[in-house]
């Protein structure tokens, strides 16, 4: 483990020789000049960094601004959070750079079965990137914090930032309890994680990944997650997003493709004619930059039944979808006829599901998706920031906070979804959209996280 590793897991020394983390003792101690809430730039999701390497060969003089969204209204950040520490965590993420040894694993490892799926170019720019400037102001009892610049450098920004802001929010709650109560704290937040993954345990060909580092109660915490799917599911437990973990764990880096990638360039398209052709152009650069690797179809930016019923056939030969909004079910049974009707077999095709996912709806679509499909989770805020009940008033429940890409090259981006709830973008913007996509009434969905 590298040096700066070392400092976050002091504690008793476990038989194996590992420091073994008293989280609440740490957080009782807590000084963010040696435990800072992002401390590499590794510290992001993996399809963050395969997404960049498309955007840098393909698009890389696009100028994008991403842009805090708080989707919780309840939840006051400016309130909570203290705009002097907001802006000492984001400039800290500011002086950051790769390390030897996070160039290292990322030039010589092997993701998916595929040495050197960073090529050389990008990780000479990589290597010599810092992030850009941010802009943050207070209006009214929420933040904005925005981000300009070329895409592949201002894409970056996504994963710390909500990072920042969700373990500040909650160092805000963590701060006015004594050492006693954190302890308990963490103890029932452990165990109510413990018996969660004592339930999956009753699916026997479960596959399941860490997918929460986005909205994370804390490093530490998702780190201590990870390591209790490790020995409690053992090689059902496929990996972790966070590129940081996987690599002080030795385990998969788990990651493809996001919205981002269909907002963008959907944006960037001069006509109504070019709009529609957009989706489908993102996956064809995806293919040629990647090499036939990492062949998920992300299919709902814009709605799934459209995007499958126009979609090329060469796209049907790609090796499975994931259905990340709408009424999980419909979206799985959608993918099973669009493959049986393109002449593929859906048994040998795989379904990842990772939307607002607890143990009771992933037990409900192992079994009903089981052997129709193969079928695999992506688990997030639910995994890493389930504290709900745990705190005075509830106040360390997740909430909704996203980043998203708001404009390309000056033109404003639209997502749809197939939750209505979920969609953004101007009015008359959505709505050209919907006319274009053919996309008609949606069933709405409360949004958990």
């Amino acid at each position: 483990m590298d040096a700066p590793d070392r400092i976050a897991y002091h504690g008793d020394v476990h038989p194996g020789g590992e420091a073994v983390l008293d989280i609440a003792t740490r957080v009782w101690n807590h000084k963010w000049k040696i435990d800072p809430i992002v401390r590499s730039l590794i510290d992001t999701d993996f399809y963050k960094l395969l997404m960049c390497q498309s955007v840098y060969h393909n698009r890389r003089d696009t100028k994008v601004t991403f842009s805090l969204i708080n989707r919780s209204k309840d939840v006051p950040l400016a309130e909570l959070i203290d705009e002097g520490e907001l802006r000492e965590q984001l400039d800290h993420i500011r002086s950051l750079s790769l390390t030897r040894g996070e160039s290292t694993w990322l030039r010589g490892n092997t993701f998916y079965g595929k040495r050197q799926m960073f090529r050389p170019d990008f990780m000479e720019w990589f290597e010599a990137l810092r992030l850009p400037p941010y802009f943050l102001e207070r209006v009214g009892d929420q933040y904005e914090l925005t981000f300009e610049g070329s895409w592949p450098e201002v894409m970056l920004w996504e994963i710390p930032a909500l990072a920042v802001l969700m373990e500040l929010r909650g160092r805000a709650v963590l701060k006015h309890m004594g050492r006693f109560e954190l302890q308990v704290l963490y103890a029932r937040a452990a165990t109510k994680l413990w018996e969660k993954i004592e339930r999956l345990r009753d699916l026997p060909d479960l596959r399941i990944a860490d997918f929460g580092t986005r909205r994370r109660h804390s490093f530490l915490w998702q780190d201590w997650c990870v390591q209790a799917m490790v020995e409690g599911l053992g090689p059902r437990f496929t990996g972790t997003s966070n590129c940081l973990i996987a690599k002080n764990r030795d385990l998969e880096a788990i990651g493809t493709n996001a919205h981002e990638l269909p907002m963008v360039y959907a944006a960037l398209a001069e006509d109504d004619a070019a709009l529609a052709r957009a989706p489908y152009d993102v996956l064809a650069d995806w293919q040629r930059e990647h090499e036939g690797n990492l062949r998920i179809i992300l299919p709902d930016t814009y709605g799934t039944e459209g995007f499958l019923r126009h979609a090329p056939d060469w796209l049907a030969g790609w090796t499975g979808i994931r259905i990340d909004s709408g009424a999980p079910e419909q979206g799985a049974e959608t993918a099973i006829r669009w493959w049986q009707e393109r002449g593929e077999d859906p048994r040998d095709k795989l379904v990842i599901f990772s939307d607002g996912l607890d143990v009771e709806k992933m037990t409900s679509l192992y079994r009903t998706f089981s052997g129709r499909v193969r079928v695999s989770f992506g688990w997030g805020t639910l995994l890493t920031n389930d504290f709900r009940g745990l705190a005075p008033d509830d106040r360390l429940a997740p909430f909704s906070l996203v980043c998203k890409a708001i404009s390309a090259n000056g033109h404003p981006t639209v997502k749809l979804s197939d939750n209505p709830m979920k969609a953004m973008g101007p009015e008359d913007q959505i709505a050209r959209y919907k006319r274009v996509f053919g996309v008609g009434e949606q069933q709405r969905i409360d949004i958990l996280v």
